[in-house]
């Protein structure tokens, strides 16, 4: 494994344990050459997945790599300042990838990978759902935030 801070192709594993979820296995590594210390995690890929997007900007029927990461830093900032642990967005996450990955497709369209969020944050908590869908759905004026707010508040009585 290449070391993030000077290059060196050597590095030595001092610690591996399983995330909390299971899902993968985080290792503590040592490069051989700077000593500096780092964390990578090795999780199971049952296929590549390809993004179809399906947004404004020209970027409609575009394709690139599914990126893991991305979809926890999108979590992650819809999920920031709310009682969500970085625990729960990794579950998410790993449910969401899991679901693509075992659903027989290798091309994804962006609205599926949206929903699958949407409806994962809704159990998890309302602002953080609000704050995706907000962005997920090009949310334009104020009322935009009211009327989708109104229907969760409604969900969420009835």
């Amino acid at each position: 494994m290449r070391c993030p801070f000077c290059g060196n192709e050597d590095s030595q594993v001092k610690d591996s344990r399983p995330t909390e979820d299971g899902a993968a296995i985080r290792r503590r590594r040592q490069c051989e050459a700077c000593a500096a210390r780092f964390t990578t995690f090795e999780r199971i890929q049952l296929r590549d997945l390809t993004v179809v997007k399906s947004g404004a900007n020209g970027s409609e029927g575009r394709r690139e790599p599914f990126e893991r990461d991305k979809l926890v830093r999108s979590v992650s900032t819809a999920a920031r300042k709310r009682p969500i642990t970085a625990a729960q967005i990794e579950r998410l996450v790993s449910g969401i990838q899991r679901q693509l990955e075992t659903q027989g497709e290798s091309e994804i369209p962006s609205q599926r990978i949206g929903e699958l969020v949407m409806e994962g944050l809704k159990g998890l908590d309302s602002v953080a759902y609000i704050r995706f869908a907000s962005v997920y759905k090009d949310f334009r004026e104020a009322k935009d935030f009211e009327e989708f707010a109104g229907n969760v508040t409604e969900v969420a009585k009835g």
